[in-house]
Order: structure tokens, then sequence, then C-alpha cells
């Protein structure tokens, strides 16, 4: 053998018993260890604390970046649940651990919940003394054509919910110019008839969900007014517009004809709903007035509890119950033959504007504080109780509840201009919507529930599919059709 060849072969396997070539000299080099051991000439490893389940599972994802693996995750989610019920039927005819439905993979550390279900070792070596009959739970019958258990069988059956999806990016954005950056007005609303309604200085605009069509409703600005609420009837048909010199005036949105306007607030009036028939309007001047618009004007209700002005109204589904918010930090809910409050909530330290009563529970209603509150309260109106509270981190400006699920969609301001989607009771985060430079002031849901339009002083209108049950997949839009200027 050559010699050269010899003396580094010896010295890859032990480099401290072989002669450098200056002659028998100690060996000082970086190559050299410090410690003297023994060696023979095979390598066994220690494989002493290693957790095979774990480490083997984990091989792939830990040569990625944290960054690779987020990205990864969150882009095949599907593939990642089928990895999870993969390696539960592993452990089911490998162990024995007796798995029968597929754990939810939506958190990181589910997945090593799944792994660590049971202790059992790797390897067992079991003798059994009575045969377990065929029709048990961990016995695969003979007369079946599949080698898995019935645990296995179980757990391929198990119903699958799929992975919930929301887009982080608005699938349309329209541009909004004049959209006003004030807290106290309500300038966009969607009606069931598929058209949004949009405030834009001194005109309102209606947008064709259907078309995309845009079509000019009014102009106040002949009168040297402004528009400072909209709000749509139950069946869509007629637009009240809220303006800043006082008056309510109601449109037939099909013809586009003004049909009335009435007096009766002394300022601006910013808050709108409708019950039925009955239009409720709150104003600068702190008073309510219910009027029902096939009468004449003179027949109106004043509801006066608030001392600052009132920013926020919304009937409840039942229509017996009108619940608004002021600028004096308080609640109140009025019943529809009383002039007096029948319940008042004072617990916000903000105005509060968002108000939205749940469509599942009844009684149930949902409320948002300004910037020194930035709470999310909900209270019982059949009791008079307070349920529960989250402080959002940001001015609550908007809330709306989903008509499919025990969820509901807040818009917020200062100082993130956010927007959460929140699972009830459990007041989970299930998405967090960014996009708007300005606060999130406007919110309104599309007639099928599905959709959300959110406006903000950065004068765009953004919409989300937030309660989508399934990803609607039509066709891509192009960037001249995805941003259309309203004028």
């Amino acid at each position: 053998m050559d010699q050269e060849y010899e003396r580094r072969l010896l010295r890859q396997i032990n480099p401290q018993n072989v002669p450098t070539e200056a002659g028998q000299a100690k060996c000082v080099s970086a190559t050299c260890s410090p410690v003297s051991v023994k060696s023979g000439d095979r390598f066994i490893p220690t494989r002493a604390g290693s957790n095979w389940s774990i480490n083997f599972h984990y091989a792939n994802e830990n040569c990625r970046s944290p960054n690779q693996n987020h990205k990864a995750k969150d882009a095949s989610s599907d593939s990642s649940k089928d990895a999870v019920a993969y390696t539960a039927l592993l452990r089911n005819e490998l162990l024995g651990a007796g798995i029968e439905s597929v754990p939810d993979p939506h958190t990181d550390d589910r997945r090593q919940a799944v792994l660590s279900h049971d202790s059992h070792s790797l390897f067992r070596y079991t003798v059994h003394a009575k045969r377990v009959p065929f029709d048990s739970d961990n016995e695969v019958s003979p007369y079946s054509l599949s080698p898995l258990s019935n645990k296995s069988h179980k757990l391929l059956r198990s119903p699958r919910k799929p992975a919930r999806k929301i887009s982080k990016i608005p699938f349309k954005v329209l541009d909004a110019p004049e959209l006003q950056d004030d807290f106290y007005l309500n300038l966009v609303d969607w009606s069931a008839g598929n058209l949004l309604s949009v405030g834009l200085g001194a005109c309102v605009y209606l947008w064709s969900a259907c078309t995309s069509q845009v079509t000019r409703l009014c102009d106040l600005s002949v009168d040297g007014d402004s528009v400072t609420s909209v709000c749509w009837n139950e069946r869509g048909s007629l637009v009240a517009v809220g303006t800043h010199k006082g008056y309510v005036q109601i449109w037939d949105a099909a013809g586009g004809r003004k049909l009335s306007s009435l007096e009766g607030h002394s300022a601006r009036v910013g808050a709108l709903a409708w019950n039925g028939e009955q239009l409720s309007s709150g104003s600068r001047d702190r008073v309510i007035l219910q009027r029902d618009v096939r009468t004449p004007p003179s027949a109106e209700r004043r509801l006066q509890g608030h001392r600052q002005e009132v920013c926020g109204l919304k009937w409840s589904p039942d229509h017996q119950h009108l619940a608004s918010g002021g600028n004096d930090n308080k609640l109140l809910v009025w019943n529809s033959s009383s002039l007096l409050p029948v319940q008042q909530y004072s617990d916000h330290l903000a105005a509060v504007k968002a108000i939205a009563w749940s469509p599942h529970q009844h009684g149930l209603l949902a409320s948002g504080g300004g910037t020194a509150d930035r709470c999310l309260r909900f209270w019982n109106t059949l009791t008079g109780q307070a349920l529960q509270s989250t402080d959002t981190g940001s001015q609550v400006c908007n809330l709306a509840w989903s008509k499919h699920a025990n969820e509901l969609v807040s818009t917020h301001g200062y100082s993130q201009n956010q927007i959460l989607v929140w699972k009830y009771p459990s007041l989970t985060q299930v998405a967090k919507l960014t996009g708007h430079s300005y606060r999130v002031l406007y919110l309104a849901v599309s007639p099928d529930g599905e959709a959300i339009v959110t406006g903000a002083g950065d004068e765009t209108l953004r919409f989300w599919n937030v309660f989508s049950k399934t990803r609607c997949t039509k066709e891509s839009k192009s960037v001249l059709n995805l941003f259309t200027r309203i004028r």
C-alpha cells in the first residue's frame, strides 16, 4: 500500500497517533484533538437522548427558516392536515395509539401534541395471552379486505372540517375621493338590492356590485349642504340621507328622485337607522327623532337621553329595541313605546359609535369604545347585565355580526387601523386584515352576508371576503378593473 495514502487514512482514523512530516513531533495543529481518546477502526455514533418521533417528523422543517415554514403552512393548510392524518394513521397501525379523529393542525403546537399523544415506545414486544375477538376496535376482521384496524377506519371516516381561509388582501378596491375622515359620520351602506351608497362631500353615489356601474343620486352643493350619513331601508328601495344642516332626505333609488325632506334637527345628522317604515335619526343636537315616512312630518317621537352628539344607532332584529351610542360615552337602549331609555350602560370610557345586535342570540348587544376605551363589550339586554369585554388595542369604529356563524368583525382607528374577525363567545381572533392607511371609519356587509366593505380617510373603499363559506374563485380582475374611480 502506498505510504502516503496509508498515512492519510490513519490520520482520519486517529490523527493523534500519526507522526507528522517533521518527524515524530507532537501535533499542535488545529486538526488534532486536545483530548486523548482511544478509538478503533469503526465510528459508533452516540444516540443517547434522541427523540426519534419528533426529530424524524421535523427533519424537513428544520432545514428551512421560520419564515419559510410560516409561508409553507399558510400556503398548504390542507396538505398539513393530510400530513397530520397520515401521522395519526401510522401511529394507529404501528403503535396502537387508538386515534379515531383527525386533530386540527390550525395551531403550531397541535402537531406535536398528536405526536406525544401517548407514551408508547417506538418498538414494543408483547405477548397476548388470549386472542382478542375480531370485532374489537383494535383487531382486523378476517373477512375484511383492508389491512387497517377498525380504529384507523374510524379515523379515515371521521368528518374533516375544511381549513378556514380568509384572504389578507381585498378582492376589490374603489377610489372614493372626498370620503371624510370623521369618526362621527356614517357614509357607507349596502342595500338588499346589492347597491352600495357612499356619501362623498356633497354628493351621494350608488355603486352596483352586479354591474360595477356608478350613478350619482343627489348633489347637495346647490343648497350649500353636505352629506353626513346614508342608510338603506330593509327592502333596498329607499335611501335616507342625513345632512350637515340637520335635514333628513328620503330618496327613491330606482327613480333617482327625492321623495321628502324632513326637518327637526338643529345640527348635523350623523346616524340613521330604519325600522320597517319608521326612520330614526341621531344628531349633534343630542336628540333622536323617530318618524314614519308614510305620515306627515309632524308625527314624530323625540328621544332625549344623551348629553352629547349621537353617533351610533341600531335597531334589534326583532324591531323592538333601539340601541344608541353617543359622544358622552353612554350606550342606551330604548323600546318602541317609551320616551325614556329602558337601559343605560356607562362602562365605556370614550364615544360609542360601534353598535351591533347579534342575529343568533336574542337580546345580545355588542358595542365598542373610542380611543380612550378601545374595548369590545357585550351586553345581555334581557337582564341588563354585562357579559364580556376585551381590549382591542385600537379605537373601535364599527361592528357587524356574521349571518352564517357566531362571529363578528370590528374595524379600528388609532393606532393600528386594522380589521379584526372574532369568534364569539371565546373572543379569539380569526383574522387580522390591514391595508388602510387611515382610520377604518366605515363598514357595511353585503346582502348575502359573506363580504364586507370598509372605508377610510385614505379615500378608498376596500372589499374583503371575511365570512365566506368557500373562497370565491372567479375570473381574475385586472388592475384597471380593481382600481375604479368613482366620479
